[in-house]
């Protein structure tokens, strides 16, 4: 381990799904989530992001672009931006004219995190895509036409994006497979990996990401991003009881059986079965869920064993204040690692 790598400050940041709790609508949820943005910009944190699905009736995050601009008016510093748009689902040039647009609004705040995944089921994928649902859809050559549309060489082309030609508009990729990762290494880019869910893969691709990185006008060096699961409360007693709202959540996505996000129970005993308790705790292999002194040990190891450049986490908490204030002691912990190492 390089003595840069040990002294390296480790920027973290907000993945919200814009979950919708139970008891609740999706126009109490954009409430809570810009008082949360505000709440983290104030913690510290560098991005807030929301991520497109579709068809989930917890999740409101559906239209990505009008969300981000919504929470980028209600914030000042923090970037705002989509973890991620998925780009089989738009065309390039309407991805770049929004974000453009998103970018003129908010100059210097604005992040486009790109998936290839349609971010729903088959059915509602068809129904986003019409009859383009059976089209090719290429993901690296997407990405290229959406540079392009953001660059000022495009000026003399007949298809311009405007608003978006000649601005900053930071394009990420993200995955969850070794995929993704050979992509982001050989676009350069920066690469964000969904461990939050999908953890079975994330060692492997970020090797693979380092390893073959190559450098360009975007990026100079490689940068990792991990999403993870946090709950951070006073005890890890009081933890563990917030986490069972995760758990019922992921218990939703491996079923099948999708519902609001449920309040905490004092025990998951009765309500998933062997199996399901398994395959969940398999999805939650990166989830940081205790007290402060916990968590600090647990997250410390993990970025030595990792080296990631930055931390985006993810906490589904039904009660609104207890997850500020998980975000809080998430921020401290950080910032108390980061201390520690300069």
């Amino acid at each position: 381990m390089s003595t840069d790598n040990i002294k390296k400050n480790v920027v973290y940041s907000v993945l919200d799904l814009a979950t919708v709790i139970e008891g609740k609508t999706p126009a109490d949820t954009f409430v809570t989530s810009l008082d949360l943005a505000r709440q983290a910009e104030r913690f510290g944190y560098t991005r807030y992001w929301f991520a497109e699905h579709h068809n989930m009736i917890s999740v409101a995050s559906s239209a990505t672009a009008i969300l981000i601009g919504h929470i980028a008016g209600g914030t000042s510093t923090i970037r705002v931006g989509s973890g991620g748009i998925m780009l089989p689902n738009h065309s390039p040039l309407v991805v770049a004219e929004q974000f453009g647009t998103l970018a003129s609004l908010y100059p210097g705040r604005i992040d486009l995190g790109l998936g290839r995944a349609p971010g729903t089921d088959q059915v509602t994928a068809r129904a986003i895509r019409g009859e383009n649902f059976n089209a090719a859809h290429n993901f690296p050559e997407d990405i290229q036409k959406l540079q392009q549309f953001f660059s000022e060489d495009n000026s003399g082309s007949k298809v311009r994006a405007i608003p978006g030609e000649g601005l900053d508009v930071p394009i990420w990729v993200l995955g969850s497979s070794p995929d993704s990762a050979h992509l982001a290494a050989a676009m350069g880019l920066p690469y964000a990996f969904a461990s939050h869910f999908a953890p079975t893969y994330f060692k492997e691709a970020i090797k693979l990401y380092r390893k073959n990185f190559r450098p360009s006008q975007y990026l100079d060096k490689p940068y990792v991003m991990a999403c993870v699961n946090v709950v951070a409360a006073d005890t890890d007693d009081k933890a563990a009881y917030l986490s069972t709202s995760v758990l019922q959540f992921f218990m939703g996505v491996v079923t099948g059986s999708r519902k609001l996000l449920q309040p905490p129970v004092e025990s998951m005993e009765n309500i998933w079965s062997m199996q399901e308790e398994y395959a969940v705790n398999q999805m939650l292999s990166y989830s940081f869920i205790g007290g402060k002194e916990k968590l600090k040990q647990k997250i410390s190891t993990f970025l030595d064993q990792t080296q990631v450049d930055e931390v985006m986490a993810t906490s589904h908490i039904f009660d609104h204040t207890a997850r500020v204030e998980s975000y809080r002691l998430f921020s401290q912990i950080l910032q108390e690692i980061n201390a520690a190492r300069v």
